[in-house]
C-alpha cells in the first residue's frame, strides 16, 4: 500500500476487505442474505464517507497506518463466523479513524 494514500485511497481499500470478508462469511448457507445486508450497508457507508471528503493530501501517516493494521487483521481472518462478526468491526474502525 503507497505510503501517501489518501483519505478516499484507504476507504477504498477497507472496502475491498469489507468485500473479502463478506465472500468469507458467505459460505454460512444460512448467513447469506444477512451477510449481504450488511456488507451491502457498510460499504455504502465508507463509499458515502469517501465521497465527501474534500481535498486530495495524503493522509497523516499514523492514520493511514492505524487502517492498514486495521485492514490487515481482518486478512487474516479464515473462520466464517469471525468474518461475519468483523463486517461490522472493520468499518466502524475505519470511519473512528477518519472522524466519521
Amino acid at each position: 500500500m503507497d505510503a501517501s494514500s489518501t483519505i478516499p485511497d484507504l476507504l477504498a481499500q477497507a472496502i475491498s476487505a469489507e468485500e473479502a470478508l463478506a465472500e468469507l462469511g458467505e459460505t454460512i448457507d444460512d448467513e447469506w442474505s444477512y451477510v449481504n445486508d450488511l456488507c451491502r450497508a457498510w460499504t455504502d457507508r465508507l463509499s458515502d464517507v469517501a465521497a465527501s471528503w474534500t481535498g486530495n493530501e495524503p493522509a497523516d501517516p499514523a492514520l493511514a497506518e492505524a487502517i492498514r493494521l486495521a485492514i490487515d487483521e481482518a486478512g487474516q481472518i479464515r473462520d466464517p463466523h469471525r468474518a461475519i462478526d468483523w463486517l461490522s468491526t472493520l468499518p466502524q474502525v475505519v470511519l473512528i479513524a477518519v472522524g466519521a
